[in-house]
């Protein structure tokens, strides 16, 4: 027990925030409260209206995949029906193939493209840089349809070879084939490899590069102890980006013409709109939904690494600066 008149930490703890708040303005606590109840009135229209536009048909999307056609309670029968389907297991290899191939082919000819446009000085280089981030703008299909005027059935290549040759039809028949649908992929996809890869290169110091090449390295040693580590982080990122966009594209397929070539977007699309199928494409979209929710998450955690691996070497660049 304390004795009158001394203070327990308890009291002396309460007399303490009571002279605080005596010694606080009313007119500041009212008004953090007002900026408060301000702020969250500002942030419930934008919610309202992704739950609106965004969520709630994505809910019933995820609700029809789930129903009957004959009703009754919510069943994975449908999942059960679609997964049984060899169009789903031909959509789901196809998308998957070519989302790799793509990403792969992304990755090679990106680093190539970018490590030229860096370290290769050649009149143009900088508005080649520049072109890039306004290719990244450009729609899906406009790249398609360049593609075709080359290399269509009625495009610029074939006409030059029947006008040379004088046959009735040119050799350039692949862009309905899953090859055409490849290279349109790569083509249209490139850039958002070169573009994270263009930013990394730029914080290479050419000190380096002298120093190495004053040493008598090569060129390819160059690039695999010097370039090469600073590059894979942000390769991995564009990477993953690019392995997300590829599964979930659409308007190239369209585009080419392709009808053999099937993806989980085109399904989608079939079931929907040429068969009346509205469950089976719900569950195909949900299946396509998961996939990319997935990718997704690895292209953040690979993002994440890739910043935190950059954090090492500007701290000690910080240290020996301050040194």
């Amino acid at each position: 027990m304390s004795r009158p008149g001394t203070l327990t930490p308890h009291t002396a703890g309460e007399r303490h925030r009571t002279a605080g708040e005596r010694d606080r303005p009313a007119g500041t606590r009212h008004e953090g409260g007002r900026r408060r109840a301000s702020s969250a009135l500002w942030a419930l229209p934008p919610l309202l209206a992704l739950g609106l536009v965004f969520l709630y048909p994505l809910a019933l999307v995820v609700r029809q995949s789930f129903t009957q056609d004959e009703g009754g309670p919510p069943s994975t029968a449908p999942y059960a029906q679609v997964f049984a389907e060899a169009s789903f297991r031909d959509a789901l290899g196809n998308t998957v193939l070519l989302a790799l191939g793509a990403t792969a082919g992304c990755l090679l000819l990106g680093f190539a493209l970018a490590l030229v446009i860096a370290f290769v000085p050649f009149p143009g280089s900088r508005a080649l840089g520049r072109f890039i981030d306004v290719f990244l703008a450009f729609p899906s299909f406009l790249i398609t349809l360049a593609l075709l005027f080359v290399y269509g059935t009625a495009g610029l290549a074939n006409g030059l070879w029947t006008d040379a040759t004088g046959a009735a039809s040119g050799p350039f028949d692949f862009l309905r084939t899953p090859w055409g649908v490849l290279l349109a992929e790569i083509t249209y996809f490139t850039p958002f490899v070169m573009r994270p890869l263009l930013a990394a290169f730029s914080q290479i110091e050419t000190g380096q590069l002298e120093a190495a090449a004053s040493l008598g390295a090569r060129p390819a040693r160059v690039v695999r102890k010097v370039i090469w580590p600073e590059a894979l982080p942000s390769l991995a990122a564009g990477g993953a980006l690019v392995l997300v966009l590829t599964l979930n594209e659409f308007g190239i397929v369209l585009f080419t013409g392709a009808k053999d070539v099937v993806t989980l977007p085109v399904l989608v699309y079939t079931k929907a709109i040429l068969d009346g199928d509205y469950t089976g494409a719900c569950v195909v979209a949900v299946v396509n939904i998961v996939l990319s929710l997935a990718l997704y998450a690895l292209y953040r955690t690979v993002a994440a690494r890739a910043g935190g691996a950059r954090t090492p070497s500007t701290g000690g660049d910080e240290h020996r600066a301050r040194a």
